[in-house]
């Protein structure tokens, strides 16, 4: 947890996997930097998982991102390089402001980076672009509603 109360979310997760990490520290501070901008500027939650999904993905992401606190407001990017799996999962409130086509135009970016042999600029590709597609954070504000009698 940082000074401002913020969980930074990008870590090396290498438990069971002897092989060599994918990314750097530089590179996950990026990553993380990314996310956090991202969260901040839209109001939702974002959160990036690399590594192996198991033998049902689309289940497994789904089980990622119904962890995430907030998943209502939740968008998870879910990657699996041996797999050659990509998803984006967005929360019922997220899906509001990016429906599937805005998804599926931030994996399309990411998946051409990835056939580059570029995992890390297509994340950071693809946190910017469902970002700018989600729009600034608004604050909420509660309209009331009146109902007119008629007397």
């Amino acid at each position: 947890m940082t000074l401002s109360g913020r969980v930074s979310a990008a870590e090396d997760y290498a438990a069971n996997q002897p092989e060599a990490t994918a990314f750097t520290p530089q590179q996950l501070a990026r990553i993380d930097e990314a996310m956090m901008l991202a969260s901040r500027s839209t109001g939702l939650r974002f959160t990036v998982y690399v590594g192996d999904l198991g033998d049902d993905p689309v289940t497994r992401t789904g089980e990622l991102h119904a962890g995430v606190e907030g998943a209502a407001d939740a968008v998870l990017i879910a990657v699996s390089p041996g797999q050659r799996f990509v998803e984006v999962l967005t929360g019922h409130d997220a899906r509001v402001r990016l429906p599937d086509r805005s998804a599926k135009l931030a994996i399309m970016s990411m998946v051409a980076s990835f056939k580059e042999g570029d995992l890390f600029g297509g994340l950071l590709s693809g946190l910017r672009m469902l970002a700018d597609q989600a729009g600034k954070h608004a604050p909420i504000q509660h309209l009331g509603i009146r109902e007119r009698v008629a007397v």
